[in-house]
């Protein structure tokens, strides 16, 4: 191949690229489209701001009637379902910490208020209780209901699973707080 051949080849590209420039300018100025000073249909979209995490947590807690929720649980089934949880946390009496914290006593107690347990920020400043609510809330989603958690458990979706484990959970005290 000489280079005549190479220059045609080369010319042929150019001229292509030019091509598709050249269309899409001029297709620009055939077909201009100028847009509307209002739009055909407005979407109104709610903005929440959320100030803190203590506000997030009280607007869910009206919502929900715990009550019910814990009517639904057994303990039997959370003593099932806790099998998940004791991967990181003991339940016995005097447990040790493990991953997580011991969980023995848990309903009723100050959040992060175990001394000898490294809790996440989050948690040691969170400033609450755990109530049959809190737990309920955290037990869906435990870094949703305090960001900045380093629980990383994905949650329980179903009341029902919820109710039992709270239930189990308020079992595995020395002073079972009354239900609901």
């Amino acid at each position: 191949m000489d280079s005549f051949e190479l220059n045609k080849i080369i010319a042929a590209v150019l001229l292509v690229a030019l091509l598709i420039i050249g269309i899409g300018k001029l297709s620009n100025i055939i077909f201009h489209v100028e847009k509307p000073k209002t739009p055909g249909y407005v979407v109104e979209v709610e903005q929440v701001v959320a100030s803190n995490i203590a506000s997030t947590a009280e607007t869910s807690e009206e919502k929900i009637d715990i009550a019910t929720i814990m009517a639904m649980g057994d303990i039997a089934t959370g003593e099932k379902i806790f099998k998940k949880c004791s991967a990181c946390h003991s339940i016995v009496k005097g447990g040790k910490n493990n991953i997580g914290p011991a969980l023995y006593n848990v309903v009723g107690r100050k959040i992060g208020a175990i001394d000898d347990y490294k809790y996440s920020k989050a948690l040691s400043e969170y400033g609450k209780e755990w109530t049959f609510e809190e737990l309920n809330g955290y037990l869906i989603k435990p870094a949703k209901w305090i960001k900045g958690t380093k629980m990383a458990f994905a949650g329980l979706r179903k009341e029902k699973d919820r109710a039992s484990v709270i239930k189990y959970l308020n079992q595995n005290s020395d002073n079972p707080l009354p239900l609901p």
